[in-house]
């Protein structure tokens, strides 16, 4: 991939980014992690900052980028996904020392790596923060500067080392932009229990709306899952499921339908495909969950429910919004602008701190 960068920032910093090793950046269809990295790479770089990657070797971005695997895991390479960690840890903390900051987006799986790095290591967190495992890492490693990526996210774990909260931001402008509401209610991200799938089909029925699913089957239990409650309610015309797709398709799936459900009960830490989808002038319908509320404005950007019963009065009313100003008020608060300034300013004063520590020498 080519790009251009714009004026030079002064002064550039020397920054590391560390993928995971599952999926190339950018993924080829669904993959949050990577999408943001991806653009927070290109971001930076096209500001001129001194940006490397750290990724799998197929990966496609425009700065350099240090191969930590021949191939991502989860696209042919090694099935051996721990080891595949730690040859992305090993391949960082040989090149630590190029490096005014090192910005990892392993989570957990980096914790000990940056408490050892002589270099400065900021960690995002992209995941839930509400399981045993993970809260115990962060009590372990309460000296890692850590961000957020919603304030709801940050709230789970107020204790923990946070240095700041980015919000993600994406290319949105280059999205579609579906001027009239079309006639589906679109569900898009993975068949789990905890996304809404469940519910996305049953508000579809109870409104008498076509449900378009196009999400993936990941694991033994979303197969599970997707067996048990999903292909009994496909029907031609009713409930259509695409499987996994890519932004040629998705986007455009985006931009076409009269509004895009995210049911799920559980604390979504952010939402990338309700800022995509706000990206089109799709309103979104949420339960009242995680983030989403920092997202979503009531009745502007769309609708904010309690129940079922709430999303099938949002149906009746998504048409009533105003899908330009949808749009770009989702353009504005999620651009990748936006958020590699935030970056820029934690990076600034994550360095600032650990130069201002004292030194111990040995006597």
């Amino acid at each position: 991939m080519t790009g251009s960068r714009g004026r030079s920032r002064e002064p550039a910093f020397r920054i590391g980014l560390v993928a995971p090793p599952l999926l190339p950046v950018p993924p080829p269809a669904y993959g949050g992690t990577e999408r943001v990295v991806h653009a927070l790479a290109e971001g930076l770089y096209r500001l001129g900052q001194n940006v490397t990657l750290f990724a799998s070797a197929d990966s496609d971005v425009s700065c350099p980028l240090v191969a930590t695997v021949p191939r991502a895991c989860w696209t042919g390479g090694s099935p051996d996904v721990e080891a595949s960690f730690e040859r992305v840890l090993d391949a960082v903390s040989r090149e630590q020392g190029q490096f005014d900051v090192i910005h990892s987006h392993l989570e957990t799986k980096g914790f000990p790596f940056a408490r050892a790095s002589r270099t400065p290591v900021l960690s995002t967190m992209h995941g839930r923060l509400d399981d045993p495992l993970t809260r115990a890492a962060l009590r372990a490693h309460s000296d890692v500067p850590l961000v957020a990526i919603s304030e709801s996210q940050h709230d789970l774990a107020p204790w923990a080392n946070w240095v700041g909260i980015v919000r993600h931001g994406l290319d949105l402008d280059r999205m579609p932009f579906g001027s009239t509401a079309g006639d589906y209610l679109l569900f898009v991200g993975r068949i789990a229990r905890e996304k809404g799938i469940i519910q996305a089909i049953e508000v579809a029925g109870r409104t008498r709306h076509r449900l378009v699913i196009a999400a993936k089957v990941f694991d033994a239990t979303e197969s599970d899952l997707f067996e048990t409650a999903v292909r009994p309610a496909l029907r031609p015309g009713r409930v259509e499921y695409l499987g996994e797709v890519g932004p040629a398709v998705r986007d455009p799936l985006f931009a076409g339908a009269e509004a895009t459900l995210m049911l799920g009960d559980w604390p979504e830490p952010f939402g990338l495909v309700a800022i995509e989808s706000l990206a089109t002038g799709t309103p979104v319908i949420a339960l009242r969950r995680g983030a989403l509320p920092e997202i979503v404005e009531d009745g502007v950007d769309g609708f904010l429910v309690d129940d079922l019963g709430g999303a099938e009065r949002a149906v009746a009313l998504a048409k009533s919004l105003d899908r330009r100003r949808i749009r770009n008020r989702a353009i504005r608060r999620f651009s990748v602008a936006r958020m590699v300034d935030d970056y820029l300013a934690v990076y600034g004063r994550l360095m600032d701190t650990r130069a201002s520590r004292p030194r111990v020498v040995a006597s």
